[in-house]
């Protein structure tokens, strides 16, 4: 099935409204759509890369609408609607506890989940779930998206179809490895 839908978005790729599919994807993928728009942005934008920044804002805007989606599910329908979908990705038991650390940690778990393949909708539903202040919610998740979004964006750009295989294969653990660093850093000089 995941296959399937993969391929589906693929071909949403070369649509002649692909930027109006790209925001359907972005904004439901924010919320419960298990295929991220990098899917889409990178056939996109290897056809047109003059087109890089606007797609790339697209996704991003489209992205954080739904991720407000994401945090209304959160916020008031958690019970009905958010614990399901949670639970399906096999993420529901571990609820309570997180919520009992999360918003502690709120700004880094937006930011990590915004940027890394982590699912971003787990965090958007939990920002709600936990009553993150909504400002730091959007802020995070502006920047969040920002930096991947644009990141993909620029190496395919800059380097074009070269760029498809990195990005496919090895993005999510460049980023994965600077969220990391971040917080190693900030860390360590909290303890310094």
């Amino acid at each position: 099935m995941l296959r399937k839908t993969y391929d589906r978005t693929m071909r949403l790729a070369e649509h002649p409204h692909a930027l109006g599919w790209l925001a359907v994807v972005a904004f439901v993928e924010s919320s419960v759509f298990p295929i991220p728009p990098d899917v889409m942005m990178i056939p996109m934008i290897i056809a047109r890369p003059s087109r890089a920044w606007q797609i790339a804002g697209v996704a991003l805007a489209a992205s954080v609408a739904g991720g407000l989606l994401g945090y209304a599910i959160g916020a008031f329908a958690y019970e009905g609607i958010g614990q399901p979908i949670l639970a399906a990705m096999g993420k529901g038991d571990a609820m309570a506890e997180f919520n009992t650390r999360f918003n502690d940690f709120g700004f880094w778990a937006v930011l990590a989940a915004g940027v890394t393949p982590f699912p971003y909708k787990v965090i958007t539903i939990m920002s709600g779930w936990t009553g993150m202040p909504l400002g730091t919610f959007i802020a995070t998740s502006i920047l969040a998206r920002s930096i991947r979004f644009f990141a993909v964006a620029g190496l395919l750009r800059a380097f074009g179809a070269p760029a498809r295989s990195f990005i496919e294969q090895r993005l999510g653990l460049v980023f994965t490895v600077f969220v990391l660093l971040l917080i190693g850093g900030f860390a360590a000089v909290n303890y310094l």
